[in-house]
């Protein structure tokens, strides 16, 4: 199992950040030692003081596939659900300065926290998803994949082209304005649509 993740792909989350809109996907990975169930307390890295939430929508890859057509890349997922892509962001100013890779920012163990899955089919509009992330019961970002400047077909069909999507893959897939530090204590609630997908308690 591998985590592929979209970077830049909301304009005003771009701005937000002060970064350019990107001539090409911006893809970057995560190893599986990222992963964090979300019934699991979430542990602040002691090597930053600036860890951030991106909420985002996750795909999950339900068969294998290499240079996927756009127009049949909705047969490659059945299931999503929202995620945390948690990033030191101290950390990735220090790299990005020096045009340096952002891995230690971005993969670090327990970085990619993922809810419960959905079938795509029980949600009322497959082509605008809404969905919001809460910090401690306050609403800090809200999306909805209409949005996206990549779609989910645009996405599987250019990521197949490098990586071979396999079963279980997970696909984060950008995240809208609204991101901000996480404290110890704090909880981090996904909604998509009405359903709560994860709750995270900071330690």
């Amino acid at each position: 199992m591998k985590i592929i993740c979209v970077g830049r792909n909301y304009s005003e989350h771009i701005a937000e950040l002060n970064n350019e809109i990107p001539e090409n996907m911006v893809l970057f990975m995560k190893p599986s030692t990222a992963l964090l169930h979300h019934k699991n307390d979430l542990f602040l890295p002691d090597f930053s003081d600036n860890v951030h939430y991106e909420c985002e929508i996750v795909l999950k890859i339900c068969k294998n596939g290499k240079f996927i057509q756009e127009k049949f890349a909705e047969n490659y997922f059945e299931e999503l659900t929202l995620g945390l892509d948690l990033t030191a962001r101290d950390i990735q100013d220090q790299l990005k300065a020096k045009g340096l890779p952002w891995e230690r920012a971005k993969s670090f163990d327990n970085s990619a926290v993922v809810g419960t899955f959905v079938n795509k089919k029980t949600l009322p509009n497959p082509n605008e998803i809404q969905f919001s992330l809460e910090l401690n019961n306050e609403i800090v970002q809200q999306g909805n994949s209409h949005n996206m400047i990549y779609s989910f077909e645009k996405i599987i069909s250019e990521v197949s082209k490098y990586f071979t999507l396999q079963v279980g893959d997970l696909i984060f897939t950008g995240t809208p304005k609204g991101v901000g530090k996480i404290n110890p204590m704090d909880t981090l609630t996904g909604i998509l649509e009405d359903q709560k997908v994860f709750s995270v308690q900071i330690k």
